[in-house]
């Protein structure tokens, strides 16, 4: 945790268009990550256990990367256009069922509320409740997730789904429907794979993935506001960016700077590095690695373990 300056940020919050160059690092981005999706699939389909146990958890952390790539889509930071943000950003999130415009709504609508009780995240881990190795648990194996993305598919298909946190634009809930009832489509093809006798090829491209991807993911958001002031819309101190490597940056493609992208969400991503000084010079809180965090979200939830009171007894009279 860095001490804040007294004196105001000159970059941090300055708002930049996205340039040729900013465009060609993104579509690189989707290169590499497609490559690596591609040799990773490889490993999961070979004849030995262990390499093909490693090929579906580099499987698990690249659909994990791919919803990163989606988040900078859907603040339409990653190309000069506006349209190419959906075409892309829809397939990057089938592989852990997340559709792009639900995810923008929700999304876009957490920076607007940060800091105030409207808040609400789309992968919703509620950071303002005690922090507990029982909330962390239920946060990493969030799979029931999966299952209200079912409930979504199913609503959409039968004409029932309504947005549950405000009113939203008859345009961008028919998208969201259209975008439910594809991965509807993608379900149901994934079942006829089944069926037709390729379950095995299923389980090491897409569910074991998924089953590892749903922690990862979790971990990988759990950082941006985690044990920071949730009663101030300052984002010098309701958000956390950590340095990190370069791999740990590629791999959450930046959202380890997410004091940066709160303070000027539509810069792109790449750019966000070059205004991390400011952010360690006048935020609060600011990590030098993934590491120290975590050894302060295990320090804050023993203290509350210690805080906790003791459980009732039969017999006794508490």
């Amino acid at each position: 945790m860095s001490a804040p300056s007294p004196v105001q940020p000159r970059l941090l919050f300055q708002k930049a268009r996205v340039a040729r160059r900013d465009e060609a690092v993104f579509v690189a981005k989707l290169v590499v990550a497609l490559g690596l999706v591609g040799f990773a699939g490889y490993l999961a389909l070979a004849p030995s256990l262990p390499v093909a146990l490693a090929g579906t958890l580099l499987l698990g952390a690249l659909y994990t990367h791919m919803v990163e790539l989606q988040h900078q889509c859907l603040h339409h930071s990653a190309f000069r256009a506006a349209k190419p943000h959906r075409l892309v950003g829809v397939p990057l999130g089938v592989p852990l069922l997340v559709s792009y415009s639900h995810y923008r709504v929700r999304h876009l609508q957490h920076h607007r509320y940060l800091g105030t009780p409207q808040d609400s995240e789309f992968f919703g881990f509620d950071t303002r409740k005690p922090l507990t190795w029982g909330l962390l648990l239920r946060g990493l194996l969030d799979y029931p997730r999966l299952f209200a993305v079912l409930k979504d598919i199913g609503q959409s298909y039968t004409g029932r789904w309504t947005y549950d946190l405000g009113q939203i634009a008859e345009r961008r809930r028919r998208d969201i429907i259209a975008e439910y009832r594809l991965l509807g489509v993608v379900l149901a093809g994934a079942a006829a794979v089944a069926v037709a006798g390729y379950g095995d090829l299923l389980l090491r491209l897409w569910v074991v993935p998924l089953l590892f991807a749903v922690p990862m993911h979790f971990l990988v958001e759990l950082p941006e506001h985690l044990l920071c002031d949730t009663e101030t819309t300052d984002v010098l101190h309701n958000t956390r960016s950590i340095r990190g490597s370069w791999l740990t940056t590629w791999f959450t493609n930046g959202n380890n700077l997410h004091i940066e992208h709160h303070a000027a969400m539509t810069v792109p991503i790449n750019r966000l590095p070059e205004r991390h000084a400011e952010a360690r010079r006048h935020a609060t809180h600011v990590e030098r690695s993934y590491l120290d965090f975590f050894r302060k979200t295990a320090a804050a939830a023993r203290h509350n373990l210690r805080k906790a009171p003791e459980p009732h007894t039969p017999g006794s009279w508490r």
